[in-house]
């Protein structure tokens, strides 16, 4: 039997973006990927995945949020306890991808650490990078959102970002689609410059 290649994310709007972004950028087809509820349950269950013997391919995709280092950290730790050396002290640019110890059954390893695996943010920053460029829609999207009277913004200015780009989908000939069939229906476009850097890293880990 084939083993397995498996990809973890913290939950539904990243498993919807990565299914849609395969898709649409023809990288191939994972046997799944796997919501995980939110970072804390990603980390929690990842030393139990790390020793599924069907897996060939394991990717894990976090949050930066506003710690990379200590995200990577986090990372890591798990991985040296798992066997795997030549762990980096800090995450790969263009994506991390570890091998399994030789003899063993742990699998290959890749991590991408959201937006870029440098700086703090999330999921929603790198797609606000796949918005097309040169968009006056989406210049008056975030004037609108940043000239809300301050009394009257509801989210924190770390969620100005999420404020954005709900907008920017809300504006759109059918407004309101989920982050996945946003990428299908090219309101966000996966084929941008900006999006070859972790479309190259998947390739890379599962399918070599």
């Amino acid at each position: 039997m084939a083993r397995k290649k498996i990809l973890l994310v913290e939950g539904v709007d990243d498993e919807h973006v990565f299914k849609h972004l395969c898709g649409e950028r023809n990288i191939g087809i994972l046997d799944e990927v796997k919501k995980q509820d939110n970072d804390s349950k990603l980390l929690e269950n990842l030393p139990v995945e790390l020793l599924q013997s069907d897996i060939e391919a394991l990717g894990v995709v976090l949050d930066a949020d506003t710690d990379v280092m200590g995200r990577w950290d986090a990372l890591k730790q798990r991985f040296v306890q798992a066997g795997y050396s030549g762990v980096p002290a800090q995450p790969v640019p263009d994506g991390t991808i570890l091998d399994p110890p030789p003899n063993s059954l742990l699998p290959r390893i890749g991590v991408w650490i959201m937006p870029d695996n440098r700086s703090t943010g999330k999921l929603e920053d790198f797609l606000l990078l796949l918005v097309p460029e040169g968009s006056r829609l989406f210049e008056h999207v975030k004037i609108s959102v940043q000239r809300i009277p301050e009394g009257e913004r509801r989210f924190t200015k770390p969620d100005e970002i999420k404020a954005i780009l709900h907008t920017w989908l809300a504006w759109q000939k059918e407004p309101g689609r989920p982050f996945g069939t946003a990428i299908t229906a090219k309101y966000l476009d996966a084929d941008v410059p900006q999006a070859d850097p972790l479309v190259a890293w998947l390739k890379r880990l599962f399918f070599p």
